[in-house]
């Protein structure tokens, strides 16, 4: 395969960044998206210039760092598909392809195709646990917990924070990871004390880090490659709305009390 791709190249985060454009002959289509970018930058090498910068680890369709838009759509063109697992025999040969990093203000770039996602990160250390004591791993298999519940939980848990759902959204809204964070713990019996206080503060350091707001395009549950639903969204909401209630109906009370 003869392969033209326009790549999104730039210094660093404050540095004016463009597309490059570099041709990619002799490509094989039993590849990955990310070792065809891997002999682009061993040739890149062998000819003194920079490699383009991009972001892997497991290459397994896991860890989610492996995030970049291609042809406007993040991940690529294949549904619940990451990028690491996207072969190149899903594009024919003499395509151009127009490879760029996720694009939102929570998601700074770092460099050409990597963007700092720490903001992820920080929802996570807002409430993304349980801090209750829920007893040993005896204890814990102990506990019954409907089928239905527990099938849902794993759902949400296979969110694996690549991002996608906010590259993919409009208004670049984290709500889909979010929304998978808190339903996944929520929707399990040791989740339950913390519940609604996680919804509000997960959804205080989601806005504290630029995220925009979902406004329901669904983009989102098309772009993500675990296949999250947007139903976790309105659990979401439903939880933060009650724990809002609650937590000013504790105000009122403590304010009546002194």
């Amino acid at each position: 395969m003869h392969l033209r791709l326009h790549v999104w190249r730039q210094k660093g985060p404050e540095a004016p960044g463009g597309f490059v454009t570099y041709e990619a002959p002799g490509i094989s289509p039993d590849m990955s998206f990310l070792e065809m970018l891997d002999v682009v930058n061993e040739r890149l090498i062998d000819k003194g210039e920079e490699p383009i910068a991009f972001d892997h680890d497991c290459r397994e369709g896991i860890c989610g760092t492996c995030g970049v838009v291609i042809n406007g759509v993040p991940h690529g063109p294949r549904p619940a598909t990451t990028a690491c697992q996207l072969h190149m025999r899903s594009f024919q040969d003499g395509d151009t392809l127009t490879i760029e990093p996720w694009r939102a203000a929570a998601f700074p770039v770092i460099k050409d195709l990597v963007v700092d996602r720490g903001a992820l990160d920080r929802i996570i250390e807002a409430g993304g646990f349980i801090s209750v004591a829920t007893g040993s791993a005896p204890d814990g298999n102990a506990i019954p917990v409907p089928k239905p519940d527990a099938d849902l939980a794993m759902d949400a848990a296979a969110c694996i924070g690549c991002g996608a759902c906010v590259a993919a959204c409009p208004n670049a809204s984290a709500m889909l990871f979010t929304a998978a964070k808190v339903s996944h713990l929520g929707l399990l019996p040791q989740g339950q004390p913390e519940r609604y206080q996680r919804a509000r503060k997960m959804v205080a350091a989601m806005d504290e880090a630029g995220f925009g707001a979902c406004t329901n395009h669904g983009e989102c549950e098309a772009a993500c490659p675990k296949q999250i639903r947007v139903e976790f969204i309105a659990r979401l909401n439903r939880d933060y709305i009650l724990g809002s209630l609650k937590a000013r109906q504790e105000t009122r009370s403590h304010g009546g009390a002194g």
